[in-house]
C-alpha cells in the first residue's frame, strides 16, 4: 500500500475521531444542562407542593421558590454557555494548530524533495564535466565551455547553500545585520553583469540610475537582487526578456525586476512570500526552486525598512518591486 494513501487514511481517521469527540462533548454538555434544568424544575415543584396552601405566606413562598428556580436556570445557561465557548474556542485552536502542523510538514517534505533535486543536479553536472576533462583530450574552446559550465553550477550550489543558511540564521535570530552606506546602483549593475555572464543566451536589460545609495548589509542586498533576477529567469521562457530597473524619487528608491513569464494568479500573490511556498504543481514542474528565494527577499527587505510587492506585467509576466526609503 503506498505511503501517501496510508497517510491520507490515517489523517482521515484522526479527524473523524477529533470531530466525534467534539460532538460527543457538546452533546454531553447539552444533556447535562437539560438534566440539571429538569431537576431544578422538579425540585421547585416539589418545594411548592410541600407548602400549605392555607399558609398566608403561600404566595410569597411560591414566588421565592420560582425566583430561585429562574436564577438557577440562568446560572445553568450562563455556565453552560461559558463552557461551550471554551470548548469551541479550544477545539478551533487545536484544529488550526494541527492543520498548520500538517501543512508545515507537507511543505517541509516538498522542500526536502526539491532541495535534494537542487543539490544533486549541480553535483552531477560538475562531476560529469570533471570526468570528461580528466578522461578526454579536448580543445581549448571545449575545455573553457566545460569549465565555465562547472563554475556556473558551483555558483548555483553556493547560492542555494547561502539561502538555506541565511533562512535558518534569520529565523533563529542568529544573523547580525551590518549596515553601511552602499552604492546600490553599482551593486545592481554588478548582479546584472554576473547573470549576463552566467546566462549569455538570455536577454537581460537594465535601466539603472547612477549613484543611488542605501544604508544596509551588502551581502543581504546582493542576495535579494540575485533572488529576484534568478526568479525572473527561472519562470520565464528563454526567448523572453528580463528587465531590471533602479529609479528614485525624493522619498523612495525603487528596484524593479520585470519578466515576461506566465504571471502569478491574484490569490497566489501573498502566498509566494511564505517559506517553502511554490506556485501549484502545474506551474512549477519545469522550474527549479526550493521556495526560499522570495521568502528571504521579503525578510531582507523588512530588515532594511523596505517593502516588497508584486504586480502583473502587461501583457504577460510579473513585476517585483522593492521600495527603500530615500534618505538623501
Amino acid at each position: 500500500m503506498p505511503f501517501s494513501f496510508y497517510k491520507s487514511k490515517r489523517l482521515r481517521f484522526i479527524f473523524i475521531v477529533y470531530w466525534f469527540l467534539l460532538v460527543y462533548i457538546i452533546a454531553a454538555l447539552v444533556w447535562w444542562f437539560i438534566a440539571l434544568n429538569n431537576q431544578n424544575h422538579q425540585m421547585a415543584a416539589y418545594k411548592i407542593s410541600e407548602i400549605n396552601k392555607d399558609d398566608p405566606r403561600y404566595t410569597d413562598l411560591t414566588d421565592t421558590i420560582k425566583d430561585i428556580e429562574k436564577r438557577k436556570t440562568a446560572q445553568y445557561i450562563g455556565e453552560g454557555s461559558i463552557f461551550l465557548l471554551l470548548i469551541l474556542g479550544g477545539a478551533f485552536y487545536i484544529f488550526r494548530s494541527v492543520r498548520k502542523q500538517f501543512k508545515s510538514a507537507v511543505q517541509q517534505q516538498n522542500f526536502m524533495m526539491a532541495i535534494t533535486h537542487e543539490l544533486k543536479t549541480p553535483i552531477a553536472v560538475t562531476k560529469l564535466n570533471l570526468e570528461t576533462l580528466q578522461k578526454r583530450k579536448l580543445g581549448d574552446a571545449q575545455q573553457q565551455r566545460l569549465i565555465q559550465n562547472t563554475i556556473q553550477e558551483a555558483n548555483r550550489l553556493n547560492a542555494l547553500c547561502n539561502n538555506m543558511l541565511l533562512a535558518s540564521q534569520i529565523e533563529a535570530g542568529g544573523y547580525s545585520i551590518t549596515k553601511e552606506e552602499i552604492n546600490f546602483s553599482e551593486l545592481v549593475v554588478d548582479c546584472i553583469t554576473d547573470f549576463s555572464i552566467r546566462f549569455p543566451q538570455r536577454s537581460l536589460q537594465q535601466a539603472v540610475d547612477a549613484d543611488l545609495f542605501v544604508e544596509g548589509d551588502r551581502l543581504l542586498l546582493q542576495m535579494a537582487i540575485n533572488n529576484l533576477i534568478d526568479n525572473a529567469l527561472k519562470y520565464s521562457s528563454k526567448e523572453s526578456t528580463v528587465t531590471v530597473a533602479l529609479t528614485s524619487t525624493p522619498t523612495t528608491i525603487s528596484l524593479s525586476v520585470k519578466d515576461e513569464g506566465r504571471g502569478i494568479a491574484g490569490n497566489e500573490k501573498k502566498k509566494i512570500f511564505d517559506k517553502y511556498y511554490r506556485i501549484g504543481n502545474t506551474a512549477t514542474k519545469g522550474a527549479k526552486g526550493t521556495g526560499l528565494g522570495l521568502f528571504l527577499t521579503k525578510k531582507i527587505a523588512q530588515q532594511h525598512n523596505a517593502t516588497i510587492s508584486v504586480a502583473d506585467n502587461n501583457p504577460a509576466g510579473s513585476i517585483f518591486v522593492i521600495n527603500f526609503t530615500n534618505a538623501s
